[in-house]
């Protein structure tokens, strides 16, 4: 890759007109930092590109800047190490905590994965072999350094990072990358912007100045519902109770999981919902929940006062952690009602793709979609009212009842999304929109331009752009 010494050019090799892969490659004085290193998810066709060799040279990468820890914006890092990368890797303290389990987690289910398929022979490839391994996973997390909110710290000789809270999950940051050349250019990554007033983590901070802004548009063309989520929750959950089935909850391990057990327990206590059996089916999050008591910098007023009482916020009873896969495998004789809560969030990969195939074509299951479903996954073909779902090289009847519970997500919609924008003293000089479908990121770029007057880029898979 030729580098321009004289200006500073940015490249976007994923999260543009899509919410997974997010990499973001910026050059300037002949050095090269990476914003994210996220996985493809989603569409055949774009994970795929998990398997192809990057657009670039991950030897000629000097840094990696991480804004949080989820897996489709870290996910490709164990990949990045093999293919030669060597150079720091910042984050905050909790998304070093995070990723310590999430990618040796996401490395296993690839080897389980490959295992089973070549154990069932679903496999086009013979045989069947993962996209990365635990060793490359260890060896990525090695390279990790953590930096704190607040203090600028030098990535490399002339750049300057900054962190802030992005209230997306724990640990999540906007990115603050301050350029020092013959004109000094300042660069913010919005990483996965959250919300304000939610019970757990710390609201979003906001940033005074950017010469050039990279944001997210996930929810770019929505606005969350204005009823209370947990209201939702409880009809849904009651609903289930009814039929007297399982109710399946495929949730984010990092964020979500921990959401859902904070407002099962609220719920429990105000007597809104029965005290069901609930179980978490996710060693990652069982770590993660840990870990989210193990960070108070992260930790918002209503967590807080509840640690300080020495009381466990994230426990509902009765409350059952599933750790083991036979332990898995025996939630398969449970009849109901009672709840499982595992991962992965779109139903990708983990555990919760086996409860769907053993439960989907029963009339008596629910299905809880908490949180946002890219196009090509299995949440979303559910989302969208298919009749059937192919898992494990089988099409699996829909038979089971699909609620979407909004109001979880985690990540800001249009109208918080301009509340955030309007913390800059000035508009940026230049715009992009990534981490987005197509739909949201064009509607967020006429309402910005609308609303705030700023002139708005839509950014576009490896598209080249000079920053000035």
């Amino acid at each position: 890759m030729n580098i321009d010494h004289t200006t500073a050019t940015l490249q976007f090799f994923g999260a543009a007109g899509t919410v997974t892969g997010s990499r973001h490659l910026v050059s300037a004085c002949g050095r090269r930092v990476l914003l994210d290193c996220g996985l493809f998810q989603g569409k055949k066709e774009l994970r795929q590109r998990n398997w192809e060799a990057p657009p670039f040279n991950p030897s000629e990468i000097d840094a990696v800047v991480l804004s949080h820890a989820h897996i489709d914006h870290t996910g490709y890092l164990p990949l990045l190490v093999r293919r030669g990368f060597r150079g720091p890797v910042y984050c905050t303290p909790a998304t070093r905590s995070l990723l310590r389990i999430i990618l040796p987690d996401a490395a296993h289910i690839q080897e389980e994965q490959a295992a089973y398929a070549n154990r069932k022979g679903f496999s086009k490839h013979h045989p069947a072999e993962p996209l990365y391994t635990q060793r490359d996973a260890e060896r990525a997390l090695r390279q990790l350094e953590p930096k704190m909110y607040g203090e600028s710290f030098p990535a490399l000789d002339g750049f300057n990072v900054t962190y802030r809270r992005a209230g997306h999950i724990l640990g999540s940051a906007t990115v603050q990358l301050s350029i020092d050349q013959r004109e000094p250019l300042t660069i913010v990554f919005s990483g996965d912007l959250g919300r304000w007033g939610r019970p757990m983590i710390r609201d979003p901070e906001l940033v005074p100045y950017a010469d050039v802004l990279l944001l997210e548009s996930t929810y770019g063309n929505r606005v969350h519902p204005p009823e209370d989520a947990s209201d939702n929750l409880a009809r849904v959950i009651n609903d289930g109770v009814e039929r007297g089935g399982v109710i399946l909850v495929p949730a984010f391990a990092v964020g979500r999981t921990q959401e859902l057990i904070w407002r099962v327990r609220e719920l429990e206590e105000s007597s809104r919902i029965p005290r069901l059996p609930v179980y978490i089916d996710s060693p990652m999050a069982l770590n993660a929940t840990k870990i989210f008591c193990e960070h108070p910098e992260d930790h918002a007023i209503d967590m807080k006062l509840l640690m300080d009482e020495h009381k466990c916020p994230l426990c509902c009873k009765p409350y059952h952690l599933v750790r083991s896969a036979p332990e898995s495998k025996a939630l398969n004789d449970i009849d109901g009602p009672a709840i499982i809560i595992a991962s992965s969030g779109m139903a990708t990969a983990g555990r919760i793709v086996h409860h769907l195939s053993r439960r989907l074509s029963d009339e008596r299951t629910t299905v809880i979609l908490a949180g946002f479903q890219a196009i090509g996954t299995r949440g979303r073909s559910l989302q969208d009212g298919a009749k059937f779902v192919r898992m494990h090289g089988r099409d699996v009847p829909v038979r089971g009842t699909i609620e979407v519970v909004s109001g979880l997500s985690g990540h800001a919609d249009k109208s918080e999304i301009l509340r955030w924008l309007r913390g800059f003293a000035v508009p940026p000089r230049q715009t992009f929109l990534v981490h987005g479908e197509s739909d949201a990121a064009k509607s967020l770029q006429q309402l910005i331009e609308t609303e705030l007057g700023w002139k708005v880029g839509v950014a576009e898979d490896e598209q080249s752009r000079i920053l000035k």
